[in-house]
């Protein structure tokens, strides 16, 4: 009984594996699947012909997943077959055991990185492991966290990147009022007169509320929905169906819009993000299906007079906003840096659809699912 369960699992982990590139499945969107990195980096390596043969990959696969405890196995099909849907512990397993494919080598967790996610990575510095795992911030452990969604890979930056879009800070303001935004009673706080979707913010913090580090607001096309969202913990789940998590659950707001395009992307926000503060920035996780777009200006290049729009696959994590780069880029000429208040900068990220020079949708409010991300920077 104890074999055949073994046995079981392990095949269940081998139908779960991630598709590689070119079976007619990897294109789907779905999650760990990498269509390419965040500016097209990775798809523009060609599929590898060192990664042997499927039948040889697959008995080495079967041979090291026999050698993990049941228990062990059964917290990988947890992580597996939710896509990391589910909070599934960590998978320690010994982190200097070498697997041969082909002529190339891998180890342990390298090998099942490859396997359950991202057929095509080729080395560890192409990832990054999420805060949430223990094995975060830890060198060279003997015993590594192998679960392959405690981990996501690396956003890197084409340079200098292409010109996506300019964001004018001007198409957020109501026509009636150029020089402020509309009030924030709703709050329970003072009404202030800022750019739009800052207010709330201001008030939260004349109110009282517990010190935050940046909030959350939930835009659909030009209407936000539902409150600001104030984040204390260093991390923050976004998503609008999640099976198991906490957060800001995006599909409890109450939306009066009953647009076919709204509605289809709000099917496709799944999991979301995860927003992270770290000791070196502020990082985005895509969580979901589909890739985000996200606009900042620490992604910029110093000498550049626009802000970009840069877009992000499932499972790839971008460090979205640098405080230390925030402060030394604030430059007096710039529209975009003028119109930024004291108590912070803001980062918008659309869920699907992209928006600027190469896309249909030339400002975020055009888009259909978006957020404001607003730092607090006090």
């Amino acid at each position: 009984m104890f074999r055949t369960k073994r046995s079981g699992l392990v095949r269940r982990l081998w139908r779960s594996r991630a598709p590689v590139e070119g079976d007619g499945e990897a294109d789907r969107g779905t999650h760990g699947s990498s269509g390419g990195c965040c500016m097209g980096k990775a798809a523009k390596v060609a599929k590898s012909n060192d990664a042997g043969s499927e039948a040889e990959l697959k008995a080495l696969t079967h041979s090291v997943l026999k050698k993990i405890k049941e228990k062990q196995l059964e917290v990988l099909l947890q992580a597996v077959e939710s896509k990391g849907g589910a909070r599934s512990p960590c998978l320690l397993l010994p982190s200097k055991v070498d697997a041969k494919v082909g002529q190339q080598s891998y180890s342990l967790p390298m090998l099942l990185y490859k396997v359950f996610r991202w057929p095509d990575l080729r080395h560890s510095s192409e990832l990054k492991r999420l805060s949430c795992c223990e094995s975060y911030g830890k060198i060279n452990p003997d015993l590594v966290c192998c679960n392959p969604h405690h981990m996501s890979r690396l956003c890197e930056l084409e340079s200098p990147p292409p010109p996506y879009s300019r964001y004018p800070m001007d198409y957020l303001k109501p026509p009636d009022s150029p020089d402020s935004g509309p009030s924030s009673s709703d709050t329970g706080g003072t009404t202030y007169s800022a750019p739009v979707g800052l207010s709330d913010s201001l008030a939260l913090q004349e109110s009282g509320e517990p010190a935050h580090w940046c909030v959350v607001a939930y835009w659909e096309e030009k209407t936000r929905v539902g409150r600001l969202y104030s984040v204390q913990e260093p991390s923050l789940d976004i998503f609008y169906d999640l099976p198991q998590g906490n957060g800001f659950c995006l599909g409890q707001l109450c939306s009066d819009n009953k647009s076919q395009l709204v509605q289809m992307v709000r099917a496709k926000i799944g999991y979301g993000i995860q927003l992270t503060r770290e000791t070196d920035g502020v990082w985005v996780y895509n969580r979901s299906c589909y890739p985000i777009f996200i606009k900042s200006a620490t992604l910029d290049n110093p000498d550049s007079r626009t802000l970009l729009v840069h877009k992000v696959f499932p499972g790839f994590s971008i460090k979205a906003f640098d405080y230390d780069k925030a402060c030394s880029l604030q430059r007096p000429n710039d529209h975009e840096f003028t119109q930024q208040p004291r108590t912070g900068f803001t980062v918008q990220i659309s869920f699907v659809k992209g928006w600027g020079q190469c896309y249909t949708r030339q400002f975020i409010s055009s888009c259909p699912c978006w957020l404001e991300v607003i730092f607090n920077t006090r």
